[in-house]
């Protein structure tokens, strides 16, 4: 026979020898008690089991909850279980007595490898005879001799000092969670005293200041079928092969033990508050139990008498512990054992041909992240097929929006995911499709990994609090495929009270105000938006290709996009749908700035937009063809130029709304409408000016004061009578705060007041962007440093003029020589007096030819200009798009195209190394 444990805490056996060839054992109730159990049954079945009392011996008795241990009870214990424990018996049977629980017991005499455990218990001094009534036989003088020799030497139970004092707690601790965070993660020696199932045990932890204590642990990261506690009581299948499996490898060994948790779940987020009564003491721990062997919960899964728990992959995924019992469990399935012997084939639902899921997509690929609906949804554009799919994250449940305890945190992790993904590129992978369920529709679930390394955003928003981890039925295989970390990310986020596990109920946040309801109401933000300039935001809508929302209507200045259908019966108008697309994929919920110019009728906001600080949404849109542009408006903007150009690109590629665009057709009508409007040329009027101040910002040009007599006497006695006003202690009135459009009085950095307008002011940061009127320069100055322009020197006009090269432009910033070529300007123009020609005005803007009187050549050419001079030098080319009045002028063009020759010939400035000019 051969020996397992029993339902009785303290009984020792005798385990079997793994080969199922002899009986082994297990100590009882105390030093003088053996449980013995023979090999198993035909279908592995556990074999049945029987007690032997050693006859003629009394052991001290071990203690219970409701008596303490005899003095040396446990040490007696210990001497018989490590003398017979695993080890094959030879018992011999004196006197059979009554059964208990229908376990049979013995009374007799035992062997271990011919060595009697009688005469080894009475030697050592750990058992006592008992009273013998019969006439006494040379084997019982024999054994009162060797009791009387142990007694003399003081041994074992005789010892004449007693033994160490010590606490044996029997009952659980009654502050679990305190013992818990006590001891969590801890190795403890300890003892198996109880198998209960295949997963339950009872152990004596040998605590580090001697005492034993008592405590139930369930395996981590497994659970078996419950096996029958109770006579005539079922066990449920395989339960008790799954005991008889954890009994005769742990009962009565010497173990290590770690107290890892509480046996709860997580609780659901927002179902108990901070306030809660403290939980009563748990009767059970959740941990480890690693025999020198190793850890026999592995071995539980690999047999197929357990399975793996999900919900403890928080405690055990760390250290790999999750992963081993998983890759035990895959085997067993394989395998088909035991509680898997019935068990369907594994099959994926989503699964198809080919890496596809059941729909025909793509299974796995990568996305760039177009849209953050809530914080577990999301929508990403696949970059080969270039179709739009909403994921569900996988095995993730973000809080509720329209749950007002958990609107806070819903708003949290919705703005976490768009920080991080937004406009990013990610890897994708489809875990599950999660069919339709009444008013859910079908849903591609997913992992989705972003950056260099792989990061899983679902675990980071799990483990900041900011999403829960689903619970799925056991058998259910649709899950992350990082479940086990998801659940270890959780478990951080909980221990350390994070988020939606921190008990906190946090007010819901307010909605922002919509300040485009009315006109009137979006008037009064008017002229604050416009101090502030560039403003922080993000693009909550698209409501088209040109408007955005948030907080509240936005639309551009110079353009329009097509219009897109409101609704099903109503027809949108060409590139309507795509301008919306295109905007949408490209700046919804992206990070911007935008600074207001007006408002519409409706209310809505007309301004610029910008992302990533320097891309210009309004030049971005025309230039994909997605946008034209509205000449009146647009013509008043500082970029109005690159508008232009980017109209003329999209024109050139046809693209999108250019698509038919007919470049002769539209050169034509052009013409047509040019020489209906214009009578040719402009009537040629030379005007003496100095060139007053250079810009290169948005585009080179500059600004010129025209040099006539009434003009220049004006300016010198408003500059006298200007510079006396200030030279008293003019002050600034009490709240003046300087608007955009103002005209002020500023020091510029010559320390001297000058006029100026106010381009735009920062109340922040207490300074202003000014244009000094009559000289041109632009500069920074310090609202400590502006004042109100007194009305005695508001009636005479700025004298400077903004103006352009007219028929060429310079070396642009891409250019090597961009640098070059505005210093050469600088040189020959900048504060010198010239002639000057206007060949045509671009609104305020004056097209100019710079004729240098002392240049010979004038005398003898009278096309010769510095215009014609910079082309020559190789440092400026013919703007034929940014100049459409050359049809005018074919002796300037005819002019110009000699000077292209000339550069060439010399290999100057840009021609330095060949042809450089662009293709008309």
């Amino acid at each position: 026979m051969k020996a397992v444990s029993s339902s009785t805490s303290n009984t020792l056996k005798v385990i079997f020898s793994l080969t199922f060839t002899m009986i082994s054992c297990t100590p009882a109730l105390s030093g003088d008690s053996l449980i013995l159990r023979g090999r198993p049954g035909p279908q592995g079945q556990p074999p049945k089991e029987r007690v032997l009392h050693l006859a003629d011996l009394s052991a001290p008795r071990i203690g219970t909850a409701t008596r303490e241990d005899e003095p040396w009870a446990f040490e007696s214990r210990e001497f018989l279980r490590q003398l017979a424990v695993g080890k094959e018996i030879t018992f011999t049977s004196i006197h059979s007595l009554p059964t208990n629980d229908d376990i049979p017991r013995d009374l007799g005499n035992a062997e271990i490898g011919g060595v009697d455990l009688t005469t080894e218990l009475l030697k050592s001094g750990w058992a006592k005879l008992k009273e013998i009534k019969r006439e006494a036989t040379e084997d019982d003088i024999k054994k009162k001799e060797l009791e009387a020799e142990a007694k003399a030497s003081g041994k074992g139970i005789w010892n004449p000092h007693g033994q160490k004092a010590r606490t044996v707690h029997h009952a659980m601790p009654t502050d679990s969670q305190a013992f818990v965070t006590e001891w969590k993660g801890k190795q403890l020696d300890a003892l198996v005293e109880q198998v209960r199932d295949g997963t339950t045990l009872r152990v004596r932890l040998f605590m580090p200041d001697g005492d034993h204590q008592m405590v139930n642990i369930a395996l981590a990261g497994v659970r078996s079928a419950r096996a029958s506690s109770k006579q005539g009581e079922p066990s449920e299948p395989w339960g008790e092969e799954a005991k008889f499996f954890t009994e005769s490898r742990l009962l009565h060994r010497p173990v290590k033990v770690q107290i890892l948790s509480l046996p709860t779940s997580t609780a659901t987020p927002f179902q108990t508050s901070a306030t809660a009564a403290a939980p009563p003491p748990a009767s059970i721990f959740i941990g480890t139990v690693i025999h020198p062997a190793g850890n026999v919960a592995e071995h539980l899964v690999a047999s197929g008498l357990a399975r793996v728990v999900d919900w403890h992959a928080g405690m055990l995924a760390i250290g790999g512990g999750m992963e081993r019992l998983r890759a035990a469990e895959r085997s067993a399935k394989e395998r088909r054992l035991c509680l898997y012997a019935n068990s369907p084939a594994v099959t994926s639902a989503f699964k198809g041909s080919n890496g596809a899921t059941s729909n025909g997509h793509s299974r796995t690929f990568d996305a760039t992240v177009v849209r953050i609906w809530s914080g577990d949804q999301l929508s990403v554009l696949e970059k080969d097929t270039n179709i739009e799919r909403r994921l569900q994250l996988s095995s993730t449940r973000g809080p509720k929006l329209a749950d007002a305890r958990q609107a806070f945190y819903a708003q949290e992790a919705r703005e976490f995911l768009r920080k991080k993904l937004i406009g990013k590129n990610v890897k994708v992978h489809i875990d599950f499709i999660r069919p339709r369920e009444g008013e859910f529709e079908e849903r591609e679930c997913a992992t989705i990994r972003y950056g260099g390394h792989g990061a899983n955003i679902a675990e980071q928003l799990v483990e900041k609090g900011l999403a829960s981890v689903v619970r799925h039925k056991r058998d259910d295989e649709d899950r992350s495929s990082d479940y086990d970390k998801l659940m270890a990310a959780e478990q951080i986020a909980v221990t350390e009270q994070r988020g939606i596990h921190s008990g906190k109920e946090v007010p819901a946040p307010k909605q922002p105000l919509n300040i485009s309801e009315t006109s009137g109401r979006a008037t009064q933000f008017l002229n604050g938006f416009k101090r502030l300039g560039r403003i922080p935001a993000v693009v909550d809508y698209v409501a088209a290709g040109s408007r955005f929302n948030r907080p509240f209507a936005k639309g551009y200045s110079g353009i329009r996009a097509p219009r897109t259908a409101r609704n099903s019966s109503e027809k949108g108008e060409p590139y309507g749908a795509e301008a919306y697309d295109f905007a949408s994929r490209r700046y919804m919920q992206r990070d911007v700035e935008f600074e207001v110019d007006t408002i519409d009728k409706s209310g809505g906001f007309i301004g610029s937009l910008y992302v990533n600080k320097t891309e210009n949404v309004a030049l971005t849109l025309v230039k994909e063809g997605l946008a034209t542009i509205h000449a009146f408006s647009a013509e008043s903007l500082p970029w109005a130029r690159q508008l232009f150009e980017a109209e003329e690109e999209a024109k050139q590629a046809r693209r999108n709304i250019w698509s038919t665009y007919d470049e002769e057709s539209s050169k034509a009508a052009e013409a047509a409408a040019a020489a209906e409007n214009e009578s040719g040329p402009l009537k040629t009027e030379y005007l003496d000016v100095i060139v007053s101040d250079v810009r290169t910002k948005n585009g080179f040009q500059f600004s010129v004061q025209v040099l006539n007599t009434q003009g220049i006497a004006a300016l010198e006695k408003l500059m006298r009578e200007f510079s006396i006003h200030h030279r008293g202690a003019v002050a600034s009135p009490p709240g003046f705060s300087p608007k955009g459009g103002d005209l002020v009085s500023a020091k510029f950095s010559d320390g001297a007041w000058y006029r100026a307008k106010i381009r735009r002011a920062s109340p922040i940061k207490k300074e202003a962007e000014v244009t000094f009127i009559d000289y041109g320069n632009q500069d920074t100055v310090a609202f400590s440093d502006i004042r109100p322009l007194d009305a005695q020197f508001r009636s005479l006009p700025g004298q400077a003029q903004d103006a352009r090269l007219s028929f060429v432009k310079l070396a642009g910033p891409e250019s090597d020589y961009h640098v070059e070529a505005v210093e050469r300007f600088r040189t020959i123009c900048e504060g010198r007096k010239l002639v000057a020609n206007i060949d045509y005005k671009e609104g305020p803007l004056l097209h100019l030819r710079l004729i240098d009187p002392s240049n010979p050549a004038v005398a003898e050419d009278p096309l010769a200009c510095i215009n014609a001079d910079l082309v020559a030098e190789g440092l400026a080319s013919i703007d034929k798009r940014g100049c459409k009045y050359f049809s005018s002028y074919p002796q300037v063009l005819k002019k110009l195209q000699l000077s292209v020759a000339e550069a060439k010939r010399d290999r100057a400035g840009m021609f330095e190394f060949g042809d450089v000019e662009e293709d008309e």
